[in-house]
């Protein structure tokens, strides 16, 4: 039996039998990696917008995300979970990663990091 690792970074718990140094590293380039993921819409990353909401590295180095959209009518509803999948997949050591859309808790300006406020004038 291993010993699970739970590392948090920011508004992300990811939790992997993974050794804590590996778990680690694998976080920051997760989060690297969603911080590239667009919003076509919105000139700000989806990490920033607090769309991620909860991230998951499996004991096979799958990782599963549950993330949320601005709302249930956004118009890149089918391409941005397929932006994440990529992106996050593209993360060396990442076996590959499986996105689920869930609308619970809802999406609100208040989720969005201090970086996201800037970008889109919010203050």
């Amino acid at each position: 039996m291993s010993d699970v690792a739970e590392v948090k970074t920011a508004n992300m718990e990811t939790q992997s039998a993974l050794s804590p140094e590996e778990t680690e590293r694998l976080s920051a380039e997760i989060v690297a990696a969603l911080k590239t993921v667009f919003d076509p819409e919105i000139p700000a990353d989806i990490y920033e917008l607090g769309l991620i909401y909860k991230v998951d590295i499996r004991d096979d180095r799958v990782v599963a995300i549950e993330m949320t959209l601005t709302t249930p009518n956004c118009p890149a509803a089918e391409e941005l979970p397929i932006m994440v999948e990529n992106a996050v997949a593209s993360v060396p050591g990442v076996q590959s990663a499986e996105i689920s859309i869930v609308w619970d808790p809802a999406w609100s300006p208040d989720r969005m990091s201090d970086e996201a406020r800037l970008v889109l004038n919010m203050w």
